[in-house]
C-alpha cells in the first residue's frame, strides 16, 4: 500500500487553506510570505521555517498528491501544468511546459539533477557582476541539496530511449554522462511528468514542503499573488486572488502582511507580479532577458521496440556540443514519449500522422537544448502583460538560433543512425524522413527551418528578474535582494541572468539554499 504523505499530514493538523473553498476575504500575517512552491519556494520554506520564522506559502495551483496521480495525460496536463501543458510564446512558435500545483515544476519534472556548469558561473562573474557564486562557493550547497533530496547517479541501466543516445555517442566517440536523479525507491515507471504515484521522486511536494508544514508553516493553494502594496522602500502587503477548481479567478481575496516578501513564482509569474505591482524598475529590466533553452526534437524509428514511455525518463546526456568555439551551443538529452505529448509535438495530419503513431512503441526521441543568453546575438525574450494582467513572452527565433538548430538536428540524426535507427525524422512541418545518415546530412543542410514550421519547445524558463550586484544590470543582487525595495527578494528561475546549459532544478536548490539561509540569518539575527 502506498502511503500518501500529504493525506497523512493534513490528518495530523497541517495548516492548509484551499482558496477555492474560501467564502469570505481572509487576512494573514507572517514573518515571511513565499509566492510559489517550486524548487525555489519549497527550498526556502523549509529553511525559513526551521529558523523559527512564521511562514506563509502561496500556490496558484491546487494541492495534489500521489492519491491524485493516475498516470493519464488527459488528467495530468490540465491539473498540473500551466495552460494544460499547451502554453506557447506570443507568436505560437515555442511550446512551454511549466508546472502549476503545489511543488511547482518539481512535481512534474523528469528528475534530472545537474550542478551549474563552471563555464556558466564564470560567465556570470565576468559579464553580469555577480559575486559569491563560484563552484567552490556553491558546491557545499549542492552537496547539502543532494543529501536532502537523495540525488545520486541513476544506478539502473538506461531504458532503450536513453540507451540510443549512449550508444550513438559511444559509436561516434562523443562524451556522455549518466544523469543524477532526485529519487528514492524509484520503480522505473517512466511517468514522472504526470506526478509520481509512489512518492519516489523527491520533489518539493514530498520533501521540503511537508517539513515546512510540520514546522508550523501555512500553505494556501489555489491562491494567486496579484499585487504588492508599497510604501517608500518597503512592501507593506500582498494582495491575492483565489481560484476555483477549474482554475478560474474568483472575487474572494486574501491579503498577507509580512516582514519579508519572497517571490518564487517562476520566470514568468515573478516578473509579472512585479510589473502588475508597478514596483520601482529604474533600468527597465523586469521581464527582459527571459531564456528558454529552446529545444529541438528528432524522432528515430527502430526495428526493435523502444517503448520510450517506460523507464526513467532521462538517464543519459551529452555535453559534446554545449560549448562550441563559435555559435550557440546545445545539450543532447532524450525526451520520454507518451501518446498525447508525441501526437501534439510531431506535426502532420491524417494518414501521415496515423502512420507515425502506429509506430509509437518503435520510435525514440532525442532533444537538443540550445544554450541561450551568452552572446550579443542571443538576448532571449521579453515578458510583458496581456490585457488581463497575465504574462506573455515574446521570444524571437533569429539566425543565430536557426544555425544552432540546424547543427543540433545534424548531431541528433547522426547519433540516432549510429545507434542503429532505420530512419530519422527531423520534426518539421515538411516531415522529412531520412533513410540514412548520408541522406540526413544532405537533407538537413538544405531544409528550410522557420518559426511554427520547425517544432521548438522548452521545459526550462529562466530570467526576467536577473541577478547582478550592479543595479543597472540586475533586478536583484546576488543574494536575491531587490535593489530598490528592502524587504523583497526573488529566489527562483527568474533570477538567472542567462540560461544554464543544464537542467535548472539543482542550480535553484543550491543558490536558493544559500540565499534563503542568509535571509534567515538576517531576519532572526542569529546564525
Amino acid at each position: 500500500m502506498i502511503v500518501d504523505p500529504i493525506k497523512e499530514g493534513l490528518a495530523r493538523g497541517w495548516q492548509h487553506i484551499d482558496g477555492a473553498a474560501l467564502d469570505a476575504p481572509l487576512e494573514l500575517e507572517a514573518d515571511v510570505v513565499i509566492v510559489g512552491t517550486g524548487a525555489g519556494g519549497g527550498t526556502a520554506a523549509e529553511i525559513l521555517t526551521q529558523a523559527g520564522l512564521k511562514v506563509v506559502m502561496l500556490e496558484a495551483g491546487p494541492l495534489r498528491s500521489s492519491s491524485h496521480f493516475v498516470m493519464e495525460e488527459r488528467v495530468a496536463y490540465p491539473d498540473l501544468y500551466q495552460q494544460s501543458a499547451a502554453m506557447k510564446t506570443r507568436d505560437g512558435a515555442i511550446g512551454m511546459l511549466q508546472g502549476r500545483s503545489v511543488g511547482g515544476s518539481t512535481t512534474v519534472n523528469w528528475t534530472t539533477s545537474i550542478r551549474t556548469p563552471v563555464n556558466t558561473l564564470n560567465h556570470w562573474a565576468q559579464h553580469h557582476e555577480i559575486a559569491g557564486l563560484s563552484r567552490a562557493e556553491l558546491d557545499p550547497w549542492f552537496e547539502r541539496a543532494e543529501q536532502r533530496l537523495n540525488i545520486h547517479p541513476w544506478p539502473v541501466p538506461p531504458n532503450r530511449n536513453n540507451d540510443v543516445l549512449a550508444k550513438g555517442c559511444e559509436a561516434l566517440g562523443w562524451e556522455y554522462t549518466v544523469i543524477r536523479r532526485n529519487v528514492k525507491g524509484c520503480a522505473n515507471l517512466g511517468y514522472c511528468g504526470m506526478g509520481c504515484p509512489i512518492n519516489a521522486k523527491q520533489s518539493m511536494l514530498v520533501s521540503t514542503i511537508p517539513a515546512a508544514l510540520d514546522g508550523g508553516a501555512t500553505l494556501l493553494s489555489r491562491t494567486e499573488a496579484w499585487k504588492l502594496v508599497q510604501q517608500g522602500d518597503q512592501v507593506t502587503a500582498l494582495e491575492c486572488r483565489t481560484r476555483d477548481p477549474n482554475h478560474q479567478r474568483r472575487e474572494v481575496t486574501v491579503t498577507v502582511r509580512a516582514r519579508h516578501y519572497l517571490l518564487c513564482g517562476g520566470a514568468l509569474h515573478s516578473p509579472a507580479l512585479l510589473l502588475r505591482s508597478e514596483v520601482p524598475n529604474p533600468y527597465g529590466l523586469v521581464g527582459q532577458r527571459t531564456f528558454l533553452h529552446p529545444s529541438l526534437l528528432s524522432v528515430a524509428d527502430f526495428e526493435a521496440p523502444v517503448s520510450a514511455h517506460a523507464g526513467a525518463p532521462q538517464s543519459v546526456y551529452s555535453d559534446q556540443f554545449v560549448w562550441p568555439e563559435s555559435g550557440l551551443g546545445f545539450k543532447l538529452e532524450v525526451a520520454p514519449l507518451h501518446p498525447v505529448l508525441t501526437a501534439t509535438k510531431v506535426p502532420g495530419f491524417g494518414a501521415t500522422h496515423a502512420d507515425l503513431m502506429a509506430r509509437f512503441n518503435h520510435v525514440q526521441g532525442t532533444i537538443a537544448l540550445v544554450r541561450d543568453g551568452f552572446s550579443e546575438e542571443s538576448q532571449g525574450g521579453v515578458m510583458t502583460l496581456d490585457n488581463q494582467g497575465d504574462p506573455v513572452l515574446d521570444y524571437p527565433l533569429n539566425e543565430a538560433f536557426w544555425d544552432a538548430a540546424r547543427r543540433a538536428h545534424l548531431a541528433m540524426a547522426e547519433a540516432q543512425f549510429a545507434a542503429g535507427a532505420k530512419r530519422v525524422l527531423t520534426v518539421d512541418d515538411e516531415l522529412p524522413w531520412w533513410s540514412s545518415w548520408a541522406e540526413a546530412k544532405a537533407g538537413i543542410a538544405n531544409l528550410r527551418m522557420a518559426p511554427r514550421k520547425t517544432t521548438v519547445a522548452s521545459a526550462h524558463i529562466m530570467g526576467g528578474c536577473a541577478m547582478s550586484d550592479n543595479p543597472a544590470l540586475g533586478v536583484v543582487n546576488s543574494l536575491g535582494q531587490h535593489h530598490q525595495l528592502t524587504n523583497l527578494s526573488v529566489m527562483d528561475g527568474s533570477m538567472l541572468p542567462t540560461s544554464l546549459g543544464a537542467n535548472p532544478q539543482l542550480t535553484l536548490y543550491g543558490i536558493v539554499g544559500r540565499n534563503a539561509t542568509l535571509l534567515a540569518q538576517r531576519l532572526t539575527g542569529r546564525a
